[in-house]
């Protein structure tokens, strides 16, 4: 790793340079929101020297939080990168929102990290590690990514490190004690008046060293006769933790013989275990002094993450190669170039900006690479030969040019106007396209359209650059009401969302109320006859049909019957009466919803010889079926979804009763591993449409639901009713 200075936007700093895969570390931090990741990213780029003092997310300076919106909004709503270098080799600290709606973000970071740090508030006490902190901590293991737990607020009132970290080994460690251990203990300064007792220092049990913060600095302090005390019990839990998760089978029997494993042994053991990910260490943090360089725990991280987390090369992926031909990838800078856009999004200096995990072979600034993908914005599918322009390394609000990004690293790359998250960059000789990661469906729809004229030209273009940049959003044109939906992950991403369209994209939107696609249907015979008479001089408008209309099984949609006998409607008009009844159906006939599954048989009529015309049996066709419908009883249909909610065993009692005050029907439950249960249930969709929001409030965020429709049926009368009344018989 060295070091090079450069100058970016006016501002000098220095860029930490790779020279290979090996002296790169890809660490994603994440954790519930208000956990402390990004003032922990800031107090580690502190002790790292990559910048003087730690930045506030309220005025901009934090090295991770420094987006107008996040400013605006007090938290984290993206995905940052934050390289610094320390022991010669180059951290990309990767810092994920925490609260949920910003889910997509995170998915990225673990795409593009090695390994991840669970950053858990000992504020928030045993709630902390919550149902969505274990689900997330399975989706890192079912991959193998290393884990560490890192505790922070450890200074509160209600903070309690011991009983913390035994509930972390049992909700996510499985009971299993051994494989998630404390590196160090606290030391605790004098209890103030308030009750306040600060974390002044660290006790790391494996050197059995005590460490001083106090200061700001990292100064070794005596062991007190009552700290190596503390001290013996927690390491030997510790030292079989190790020996324990260690591949040397002979170890455990040297130990439990009283033999004194040496440091380097046990050291390097660990390592070992962390980097395979069966051990899981927890350590603490703590932000530096006002003005001070080293925050606690801060050097232990930086310690832990260069030497027990793994290298890029350790970490494989797989692409598909031409003719679908599966191609293992390899991090090594001579390979031939395999990159992801990790995400994408709009710099005021430099246009787009595409963030890129290169993970194999080297991409250089002005390189003309293949751009893959299957993205939902401006270019659907695309395969294309596109240049890049600048490489850059970035470090807060700064890019810092770089001339080259070797495998395994994280940079930037300008004016990739083709390429989407999730795309795949590579040589145009030998086209790549990695799998792109899951993304969560968004549930939340926010029905828009455009505040004035200069809005609804732009509107398009800023639509798509927004699906672009994040997949999570999903646009849809409804065929039925007609409204143009975003579909979030909810009222926090719907708020980002639409903050982007106006000071990004210059789209100004108004928010309007989201209506489900209703229908009608007869549901008693009825007849009907259309009468559309006028004589105003000149020529004149002569026609009149009768029909019969009898309803029909669901799915059949409009079918039209012709009985007419004797030509008392010419054949030439009775495809004008057809077309006049699907107009009305069309438009509807009660509540000015669409019409659907009925039989209508035209069976007499009359007509004019001078007067009668396509445009008066049209006309009339529809007064015949309006009619009808006036002396017949009209269903209003709603959709039916099918809902799958996965909830923890604690909610399933509440879910279930706020499932049946929606009008829903539960089809079953079934326990799916992991103290959750999946509720199965069909309901209907005009009492989802804020479910998203609901149900992360009523389990507290440890559930989630999947929603397909499934058909439609009858509503209630007394609903339908009161929706005739609000419509005013719209048809």
């Amino acid at each position: 790793m060295v070091e090079r200075t450069t100058t970016s936007h006016g501002v000098n700093g220095r860029v930490v340079v790779a020279e290979r895969p090996d002296d790169i570390r890809n660490v994603v931090l994440v954790g519930h929101s208000g956990s402390g990741k990004t003032t922990l990213v800031d107090a580690l780029a502190v002790a790292a020297g990559a910048v003087p003092r730690a930045g506030r997310v309220e005025d901009g300076t934090s090295l991770s939080d420094y987006d107008d919106i996040e400013q605006r909004q007090h938290r984290s709503v993206q995905l940052s990168v934050v390289p610094m270098g320390w022991e010669r080799v180059k951290v990309n600290l990767l810092d994920t929102p925490g609260y949920a709606d910003f889910v997509g973000e995170l998915r990225a970071g673990l795409r593009a990290a090695d390994a991840a740090l669970f950053i858990l508030s000992a504020a928030a006490g045993v709630e902390g590690v919550s149902g969505a902190t274990l689900a997330l901590w399975e989706e890192c293991a079912s991959v193998g990514m290393p884990r560490a737990i890192v505790v922070t607020h450890l200074d509160t009132a209600r903070a309690d490190f011991e009983d913390l970290t035994a509930t972390c080994a049992q909700i996510l460690g499985g009971g299993r004690s051994e494989s998630m251990l404390p590196l160090h203990l606290p030391v605790y300064g004098p209890k103030s008046a308030d009750g306040h007792r600060p974390v002044t220092g660290l006790i790391e049990l494996l050197t059995q060293h005590v460490y001083d913060y106090a200061t700001g600095e990292r100064v070794e302090m005596p062991a007190s006769a009552e700290q190596r005390e503390q001290m013996a019990e927690a390491r030997n839990r510790l030292i079989e933790g190790i020996i324990a998760e260690s591949e040397d089978e002979t170890l455990m029997d040297r130990y439990i013989g009283g033999e004194e494993i040496d440091l380097a042994t046990l050291i390097a053991d660990l390592e070992q275990a962390v980097a395979r990910g069966s051990f899981h260490p927890v350590l603490i943090a703590a932000p530096p002094p006002e003005g001070a360089r080293q925050g606690l725990g801060t050097v232990e991280i930086l310690d832990l993450i260069t030497r027990g987390f793994p290298t890029p090369a350790e970490h494989p992926v797989s692409a598909t190669g031409s003719g679908g031909k599966p191609a293992e990838l390899a991090c090594d800078p001579d390979a031939p170039l395999a990159a992801e856009v990790i995400r994408t999004a709009s710099d005021p200096y430099v246009g787009r900006l595409s963030l890129v995990r290169v993970f194999s072979g080297t991409l250089h600034a002005d390189d003309t690479v293949h751009v893959c993908g299957h993205g939902a914005g401006d270019n659907g599918d695309h395969d294309a030969d596109e240049r890049v322009g600048g490489v850059s390394a970035p470090f807060g609000k700064q890019q810092r040019p770089l001339p080259q990004a070797i495998a395994g690293d994280i940079v930037c790359v300008s004016k990739l106007s083709h390429a989407e998250t999730g795309d795949t960059l590579s040589t145009k000789d030998y086209p790549l396209l990695i799998e792109p990661w899951s993304m969560p469906d968004p549930l939340l729809p926010v029905a828009i359209k455009a505040h004035g004229k200069a809005d609804e030209d732009k509107l398009s273009q800023g639509l798509s650059r927004l699906v672009a940049e994040d997949p999570t959003v999903r646009l849809e044109q409804n065929p039925d009401t007609h409204q143009l939906v975003l579909w979030c992950l909810g009222e926090a991403h719907r708020e980002v969302a639409l903050e982007r369209l106006r000071s990004r994209f210059g789209v100004q939107v108004d928010v309007v109320d989201h209506e489900v696609a209703l229908r009608e249907t007869f549901a008693t015979q009825a007849s009907g006859r259309g009468r559309h008479v006028k004589q105003s001089g000149g020529h004149g408008q002569f026609a009149v049909c009768e029909i019969d209309v009898a309803p029909l099984p669901e799915g059949s949609g409009i079918e039209f019957v012709d009985k007419v006998v004797g030509g008392v409607v010419p054949r030439q008009f009775i495809p004008s009466v057809e077309k006049g009844v699907r107009a009305q159906a069309l438009r509807g006939v009660a509540s000015g919803y669409p019409l659907v599954d009925v039989r209508v048989t035209l069976f007499d009529g009359k007509a004019h010889s001078v007067d009668s015309s396509d445009a008066a049996f049209q006309t009339a066709g529809g007064l015949a079926l309006r009619e009808a419908a006036a002396t017949a009883r009209i269903s209003v249909l709603e959709p039916i979804a099918e809902v799958l909610v996965v909830v923890s065993d604690a909610y399933v009692g509440p879910v279930l009763g706020d499932l049946s005050s929606r009008r829903g029907r539960v089809l079953g439950t079934e326990p799916v591993g992991l103290g959750r249960t999946a509720i199965r249930s069909e309901v209907p969709e005009l009492e989802l449409s804020r479910y998203a929001v609901d149900l992360r409030s009523l389990a507290h965020g440890d559930a989630s639901f999947t929603r397909a429709y499934a058909r439609h049926e009858p509503m209630p009368q007394q609903l339908a009713d009161n929706l005739r009344a609000k419509s005013g018989g719209r048809g």
